[in-house]
């Protein structure tokens, strides 16, 4: 029997309240993989260009770790123009993160990531909602005036997660660790959808994603012209710009096929 298809428009954005829910299962189940990896796990290179495993948890611990120190962040974005001139704000700002921590084990980035990522999402879900929205970080990262909104309460309701947990199957593909995946992944692949649909500007097409976080979802109106049928983390990664590390096979319009396998949301 066929799943019943929804349309991706009328996935709700995440609340501030259930936001601090997902963040939290977010922090404990990268957390999960970082203590289940052994020595060799932390050298191997993932899908983040030039960066091992190692490097990845760098970076997101001085994500964490800038939340309640903003102007961590600034300092760094101002020495990467110094020592990486050559990257945007974004990309260099990623790198200082890195070498921050250049010294780093495995095993202390997995203890700061335990003690800085908790509180830096708590430092995020108690800014006032008002002051959340007001705040719009493409005032430090150009880069931001992409996103699906530019301001910090997307970030608490949707990027935060979105980042950790793209990070945290960067991981699994890394190691071959298996994915563990409840309710709070499907949150998150659900506004991962919302933001291809927000931004959708072509024919109509049908997502019939599978596993455990799939599903059926339509993007544009009217019948489908093309029909995606992937894994939902195979076509999460491939939205991202990663390797989709899974079959995705379009049946039906041809160009339609090809304007839905050039979309991208960002990560």
């Amino acid at each position: 029997m066929a799943r019943p298809s929804v349309s991706a428009n009328d996935i709700s954005r995440t609340s501030p309240a259930r936001a601090r829910t997902v963040n939290e299962a977010e922090i404990r189940a990268s957390l999960e993989a970082m203590t289940s990896l052994d020595a060799d796990a932390w050298s191997m290179p993932t899908a983040c260009t030039g960066w091992t495993v190692r490097d990845m948890v760098a970076h997101e611990v001085g994500q964490f770790e800038e939340l309640p120190k903003p102007w961590l962040m600034v300092t760094r974005v101002h020495r990467a123009r110094r020592t990486h001139p050559e990257m945007g704000a974004l990309d260099g700002h990623n790198a200082s993160q890195v070498e921050d921590r250049a010294e780093a084990s495995g095993e202390r980035l997995t203890e700061e990531f335990s003690r800085v990522a908790p509180k830096g999402a708590r430092s995020l879900a108690r800014m006032p909602a008002p002051v959340r929205r007001r705040i719009r970080p493409s005032m430090i990262f150009p880069e931001a005036k992409a996103l699906a909104e530019d301001s910090m309460e997307y970030m608490n309701s949707v990027l935060l997660a979105r980042d950790t947990w793209m990070h945290r199957i960067d991981m699994s593909d890394a190691t071959g660790t298996e994915l563990q995946l409840d309710a709070h992944d499907r949150e998150i692949m659900n506004q991962v959808l919302l933001d291809l649909a927000l931004g959708w500007t072509g024919p109509s097409c049908l997502l019939d994603l599978s596993g455990p976080i799939g599903g059926q979802y339509r993007l544009g109106s009217g019948p489908p012209v093309v029909t995606l049928r992937a894994d939902a983390i195979a076509f999460a990664r491939h939205l991202s710009g990663r390797p989709p590390h899974g079959e995705l096979i379009f049946e039906g319009d041809t160009r339609a096929a090809a304007t839905l396998a050039a979309a991208r949301v960002l990560f």
